[in-house]
């Protein structure tokens, strides 16, 4: 069962004639499960450059959580790890390349995805800041949730469940924002000559407009990034890349960017 095609319109223009928001399609709740399938037949594909890709996040992944324990602190690692879902977005902007490259019926070049990325440098950048702000303000409430629930010495298994369940609701607060803001904006960037502040918007409206298949596409999210981690970040190197081409077509199903101009490929 595929989603409808009809776009939903867009409220406004701006001056130069394009959209402030491109239109979206309404999904079905089983769309997530197809992107998926289409990500892991992209995997197959190219299995050389997307799990490139995995094994230099993993291995990031590793790096990070070296630094956390050299702290000394699990917490700290705990924290540096999370802060992934921040940044994880941008990481994966080479598999959007390669997805697009295997839509175009190319054959996948990872240095045909630096080009690319080198052409959205800039608008690439400032989502990156974006993204920079919302963790510095998560990491700050996280902080405060310190200091209004410290936990020293040995905590009773009540106040660690008090700390725990706030903890996770404020950082919950937090992720649920970055996936408002990223679940269809950098591969629009990728793929078309688009602003950030249109792409973010863009990305914002698709997701209120299609709450139920979201919900599924989170969940789908949450369980292959716990699967990565169940592993000791070693499955990273392949949910990574999955999620990463999942979350292309994801875009191309969901999202009518026609009326920007596509990038083009060398």
């Amino acid at each position: 069962m595929t989603s409808e095609i009809a776009p939903v319109k867009p409220p406004m223009a701006e001056p130069s004639g394009l959209p402030f928001v491109a239109p979206c399609r309404r999904l079905t709740p089983g769309a997530p499960l197809r992107w998926v399938a289409k990500g892991w037949a992209d995997l197959r594909r190219a299995p050389r450059q997307s799990l490139g890709y995995g094994v230099a996040i993993a291995a990031l992944s590793w790096i990070v959580t070296g630094i956390g324990l050299k702290l000394g602190s699990y917490w700290a690692a705990l924290v540096l790890l999370s802060g992934f879902v921040f940044i994880a977005p941008v990481l994966a902007l080479g598999l959007y390349s390669v997805s697009r490259q295997l839509d175009r019926g190319l054959n996948p070049s990872l240095g045909r995805c630096w080009q690319e990325q080198r052409k959205t440098i800039g608008t690439t950048m400032v989502f990156a800041l974006a993204l920079l702000v919302l963790f510095l303000v998560w990491a700050r409430a996280g902080s405060m949730v310190h200091v209004f629930f410290p936990m020293q010495g040995n905590p009773e298994f009540g106040q660690l469940l008090v700390f725990l369940g706030i903890g996770s609701a404020v950082g919950s607060i937090f992720a649920l924002l970055t996936f408002l803001f990223s679940a269809f904006s950098l591969p629009m960037i990728c793929d078309r000559d688009a602003d950030a502040v249109t792409a973010i918007v863009t990305s914002v409206n698709a997701v209120l407009r299609n709450k139920a298949p979201m919900l599924v596409w989170i969940l789908l999210i949450v369980a292959l990034t716990a699967l990565g981690f169940a592993t000791a970040l070693i499955g990273l190197a392949v949910t990574i890349p999955l999620l990463g081409h999942a979350t292309w077509h994801g875009y191309r199903e969901t999202i009518d960017a026609s009326a920007w101009p596509a990038h083009e490929m060398d």
